[in-house]
């Protein structure tokens, strides 16, 4: 087992911008970085991505085809539906035996197909489920790993920092099937944390749904975590709702309809319309907030 000297990274969003850091922090590597965004000097991606070339060991290739030429890693960390397509845009420099870590959330069908397109090029791809958010553990968050190729990529995961990574399966799709079914979960209790308390406020009966939710999720602070849950929507929606649609796909794969999932991406993808709202710091400020920003919405479309 070599060392990996040279890591491509596709992706400078939340997660992506995390791993670049904590990667370098490691040294044990140096960066090449693509995101579709770099050709608009104004966006996140492209002010990240000139923070990072300021520090040693970094560099930025002038298009996808080019970011993997002499890398032994490409780490995907897109947009759930800009998985497949970032997996074919680096395919024409994608060097023989090269590790592919697919990070995105996406459904167990959508990874089998982007590891069908890394693999008939020659690479190995890695599934890999990050389990947790990212911000608290960063790196060292828990991530699984699947796949033909997992076992042998989990000990080069960890020497470049991924202390949480860990062998799940063999079997390609298992680790996003994990991921996907805990999100109709989490990401759903965002969004029915965020319809009940909005639709709360307006009949003035908040306090009471929240008092009386102890008595089936009991929680030291109810009104501090529905904010928090609420937030999460404002400020990631975009992202989570493109997920949930993956999880959808999951979940009708399953032969089921994806009833409540469905509707969880229609309810992240609205809230970050009022994303001015994560200014307030306490709930009912935030939920008068999102209400009156809609109401003044809903007034200017008549």
């Amino acid at each position: 087992m070599s060392a990996i000297r040279q890591v491509a990274l596709l992706g400078l969003g939340e997660v992506g911008s995390i791993l670049a850091r904590d990667l370098l922090a490691q040294g044990g590597a140096a960066l090449r970085l693509w995101d579709r965004q770099f050709d608009d000097p104004g966006s996140a991606p492209s002010r990240t991505r000139d923070a990072l070339l300021a520090l040693d060991g970094v560099g930025a290739a002038r298009s996808a085809g080019e970011v993997a030429v002499g890398c032994e890693l490409v780490i995907s960390a897109v947009t759930a539906d800009q998985d497949l397509a970032a997996a074919a845009s680096v395919l024409p420099g994608l060097p023989q035996g090269c590790w592919f870590l697919d990070l995105n959330s996406v459904a167990p069908s959508t990874k089998r197909s982007a590891a069908d397109l890394v693999d008939a090029a020659g690479g190995r791809y890695v599934e890999a489920s990050v389990m947790s958010p990212i911000g608290p553990r960063r790196i060292r968050s828990p991530i699984l790993l699947a796949g033909p190729h997992a076992e042998a990529f989990e000990p080069l995961a960890r020497q470049l920092g991924f202390a949480g990574a860990s062998f799940y399966s063999a079997e390609p799709g298992r680790a996003a099937a994990t991921k996907m079914c805990r999100s109709v979960i989490v990401k759903g209790m965002e969004a029915l944390v965020s319809e009940s308390l909005l639709a709360a406020r307006h009949y003035g009966v908040e306090e009471e749904v929240l008092t009386s939710l102890n008595d089936l999720f009991p929680h030291p602070d109810w009104a501090r975590h529905a904010r928090y849950l609420i937030s999460r929507t404002l400020e990631h929606g975009v992202r989570r709702s493109e997920e949930m649609r993956e999880v959808a796909r999951t979940v009708a794969d399953a032969g089921l309809e994806p009833w409540m999932s469905r509707g969880c991406v229609e309810r992240q993808a609205w809230a970050p319309g009022f994303a001015d709202a994560l200014s307030e710091e306490e709930l009912v400020p935030m939920l008068d907030r999102i209400r009156t920003d809609f109401t003044s919405s809903t007034t200017k479309g008549e």
